[in-house]
């Protein structure tokens, strides 16, 4: 095998020079990486690559090789008993043999197929054996690395990163050791607070797996990589001996990552070595996955200008990507909502500049409104029912001097404002809502049934038909703020209640007066789902069904019209009124429940499980209102010890909230039954465009936008463009952890905050959001659909859109990472009497499945008990 081999396919040893990130797939990803900082001109000490093809020729007609082994140890067993191939072992002879320099001892390391992926960084699965000396020594290392392919954490991983194991193959780094007099890690951007352009360096004297394996407290510096600025240093050990690397090496390594970053395009986390003679060598660089990519601006300015990116997507209970068809669909109602305000985009297509994708999620440039006076008034108070911890963290930007407020920033806000109310007549609106509640109400229901009636003209060729669904979607923007008016009044009337009540009320006491209330279309629509389950119950054969079939077994069976008659004829009721809703819904790219109800089944059969002697959840809805009735009678007569003026008064506010705050969920519930049409329309042109082959699948027309559908019906093949948009959505579905807020140059502030309260003990705090105390098993659940939440478990997600509610009728309780008070999430659980926490930082992570979970939603606080 020639040394300098230019490919690895086929051959079983190659000369880590000759590698580049093409040969992935059979070098692994440690070693491709190598081979690219080799090529970009990096030091690198010498080696040679094991292919992926010597592990096969290893484990070829062993067990392992079919597949019928799954069992982690007993695949282990079986690479080792395995005889290691004569033809591999004379070609990692010869290329150990060419090692320079001749002496010394090497390093053998795993680089597994599936390792330092742009998605997963597989860290530390496979084993590394570290000076090893002399060839006998050096084929048993590699023999042990193909088995460490199957550790137990190395299996777990693989499973929980949704890798298929058996298509992974391991090839294996043989490589001259630095003689290190220090070595260490380095990341180029900081991995905890996502700041770019920030140095983040681990050293330690001796070799850098001390480092890695966290068996030393190595010295830390931070440096701004621009400046070469030491921003942060710190001992290790007991801080009483010289540094391991001096602050000109610290500097070297902060630009030597800089230059590696530019390199690979993206931040990276490598391990280095100093030699003796101070010369700096790397030993590996791959991506730091774990960063949240920081979101691109649709209108572009100059990089100096710092912003603020603030989750509109997870503010709305949206915690997974959005398609890019959900992406395409929110740029124009964004244009709607901009045309209100009299600064109609030039093409409504493109949305408003200030939107930016990161992460396939929706982020909107707020730093305009953090230099606004006015802004500054608004957002924090808004965010403060609706989102909790993002006001927290947006009054904690107020002292950034990047962000200090503009002069003049008033007068355009009250242009906009006045354009808006203009518009919608919005102060006829309120006195409507304040003078007559019913009325209000009336006017809601209205505008419901004029969207529902809204249609696409039928005809005309595939761009006529993509136009028309833009227009549906701009012309349904203004339906929101012409049905939130009423809301909004409701809960200014709560707050208007709670001043007059001030050193008056007990915690919990203006979120009881809230339960129940009327006039909810997503509390009206999850009664209606609980009462087609008390339907099916009542008919044995509906009631089999649901315990002994599948959920998508009975969605097949539904949309066939084989279910027992009582269940298909209250599922088809159910969903011609409610069937244009779903999980995530406000991404037009996601199936409808009338498209796919098997998540419904599988609620329905959830709810079977209750127990019948337990109370339902219409009676807890009707004890609800009566204790919200109670509370307002209590609160008046409180009120009435400060004078009869201040409980008359009183009493107003607080009935005209329990009136008005029901229409919370209509501006939403009024935009998903617009986009009805619109995703009938789109779903017809995807059958189209796959029947012409320009896309692999009808559902694939929901992985382009507006634009890139219009290429494919003018004869673009758009397939090897709709794999790469579900390529990297699929790699985003895995994501756990979304940022409220991110700065433009990574940092998120929430994190920053986070990390410095760290050593912190106590319980998870959060906002109060339904008062009640219960303890029970927790329930993590990341994506409702195919969920199993058993009666009483306490549900902790990430956050809640409408789609998440049917699981609500059995949870014992709440715990939810995103929210405010008044948040969908909190308003529906208060409605459904269960105790509630809202704003809990990092929940799903910080709990687990199974552990016992005390819920305080007077007290905001999460007390978890820990597993034994």
């Amino acid at each position: 095998m020639p040394a300098s081999s230019p490919s690895p396919q086929g051959d079983v040893v190659v000369d880590l020079a000759a590698l580049s990130a093409g040969d992935l797939a059979a070098v692994g990803g440690k070693a491709a990486n190598l081979g690219e900082l080799i090529r970009a001109g990096f030091d690198v000490p010498p080696g040679f690559c094991v292919t992926t093809e010597a592990y096969r020729r290893a484990v070829r007609g062993s067990a392992v090789e079919s597949g019928t082994i799954t069992d982690a140890a007993a695949a282990r067993e079986a690479v080792l008993e395995a005889p290691f191939p004569y033809e591999v072992a004379q070609a990692v002879r010869e290329a150990y043999d060419r090692l320079e320099p001749r002496e010394g001892p090497v390093a053998v390391r795993s680089s597994a197929t599936a390792e330092d992926l742009p998605g997963a960084s597989f860290a530390g699965q496979q084993d590394t054996y570290l000076n090893v000396a002399g060839i006998d020594e050096v084929l048993d290392a590699v023999h042990r690395c193909w088995a460490s392919l199957w550790t137990d954490r190395a299996v777990a991983y693989r499973t929980a990163q949704g890798i298929d194991g058996a298509g992974v193959a391991l090839a294996v780094v043989v490589q001259r050791m630095v003689d290190a007099a220090s070595a260490g890690v380095l990341f180029t951007a900081d991995p905890v607070t996502g700041r770019r352009r920030q140095a983040v360096l681990d050293a330690a004297r001796g070799l850098g797996e001390s480092v890695v394996s966290g068996s030393v407290d190595p010295d830390h510096f931070v440096v701004d990589t621009a400046t070469g600025r030491i921003l942060e240093r710190r001992a290790g050990g007991d801080g009483g001996r010289a540094a391991s690397v001096t602050d000109a090496q610290v500097r070297t390594l902060a630009a030597l990552g800089d230059r590696v970053e530019h390199a690979f395009g993206s931040p990276q986390d490598i391990e280095w070595a100093f030699d003796a003679d101070g010369h700096a060598w790397l030993t590996q660089s791959r991506p730091i996955t774990t960063l949240f990519p920081v979101p691109v601006r649709d209108a572009p300015l100059p990089a100096a200008h710092t912003r603020v990116y603030f989750c509109v997507s997870l503010a709305q209970g949206l915690h997974r990507p959005i398609t890019p068809m959900g992406i395409a669909a929110f740029r124009v109602v964004g244009s709607g909502f901009l045309d209100l305000i009299g600064r109609r985009p030039a093409r409504i297509a493109d949305g408003p500049g200030a939107f930016a994708i990161g992460g396939d999620r929706i982020f909107v440039d707020a730093t305009p409104v953090l230099r606004s006076a006015v802004g500054r008034e608004i957002m924090p108070r808004a965010l403060d029912v609706m989102e909790a911890r993002s006001a927290v963290v947006v009054r904690g930007l107020f002292a950034d001097r990047r962000f200090s407020v503009l002069p003049r920033s008033r007068r355009r806000f009250a242009r906009g404002l006045l354009h808006l109310a203009v518009r919608i007549r919005l102060p006829l609106l309120i006195g409507q809502a304040l003078v007559s509640p019913a009325a209000a109400q009336r006017r809601v229901e209205r505008l419901a049934r004029e969207v529902r009636a809204r249609e696409i003209p039928s005809g005309g060729d595939i761009p006529t038909r993509v136009d028309a669904v833009v227009d549906l979607l701009f012309r349904a923007m203004p339906l929101a703020p012409r049905s939130l008016p009423g809301a909004l009044v409701g809960f200014g009337m709560l707050g208007l209640a709670g001043r007059l009540l001030r050193g008056s009320t007990e915690p919990g006491d203006l979120q009881t007066v809230l339960r129940s209330a009327p006039d909810n279309v997503t509390t009206q629509m999850d009664l209606e789902l609980w009462d087609v389950a008390v339907r099916a119950r009542r008919d044995a054969e509906s009631a089999a069904a649901l315990r002994t079939r599948a959920p998508e077994d009975l969605a097949d069976a539904y949309r066939a019209g084989g279910l027992p008659a009582v269940l298909q004829r209250a599922m088809a009721n159910f969903l011609a009124r409610y069937g244009h809703r779903a999980v995530a819904e406000i991404d037009l790219g996601m199936p409808r429940w009338a498209d796919d109800p098997t998540h419904l089944f599988g609620v329905l059969s959830g709810y079977l499980r209750l127990d019948t002697d337990a109370a339902t959840p219409a009676q807890h809805f009707a004890d609800g209102a009566r204790d919200a009735e109670a509370m307002v009678e209590t609160l008046i007569g409180r009120a009435r010890r400060r004078g009869p003026l201040r409980a008359t008064a009183v009493g107003f506010c607080l009935r005209r909230a329990r009136a008005l705050v029901g229409m919370r969920e209509m501006p939403k519930f009024l935009m998903i039954t617009a986009m009805r049409p619109a995703r009938t329309e789109l779903a017809g042109i995807g059958l189209e465009l796959a029947a012409a082959g320009r896309i692999a699948d009808p559902e694939d027309v929901f992985f382009l936008d507006f634009d890139e559908v219009a290429q494919a019906a003018a004869g673009t093949d758009m397939r090897a463009t709709v794999r790469v948009h579900r390529d990297r959505y699929d790699a985003e579905l895995r994501r756990r952890h979304v940022p409220r807020m991110l700065l433009s140059d990574g940092t998120e502030p929430e994190a920053v905050g986070t990390a410095a309260a760290a050593d912190q003990p106590g319980a998870l705090r959060g906002t109060p959001a339904s008062a009640g105390t219960v303890t029970a098993p927790a329930r993590v659940i990341l994506d409702p659909v195919g969920a199993r939440l058993e009666p009483g478990e306490i549900l902790v997600a990430p956050s809640t859109d409408p789609g998440w509610t049917p699981l609500f009728l059995t949870a014992g309780g709440l715990v939810m990472e995103m929210g405010g008070a008044n948040s969908h999430g909190a308003v529906v659980a208060r409605e459904y009497g269960i105790p509630a926490v809202v704003g809990v930082p990092r929940a799903t992570e910080a709990i687990t499945t199974g552990v016992d979970v005390t819920v305080d939603g007077a007290s905001g606080v999460v007390t978890v008990t820990p597993a034994h």
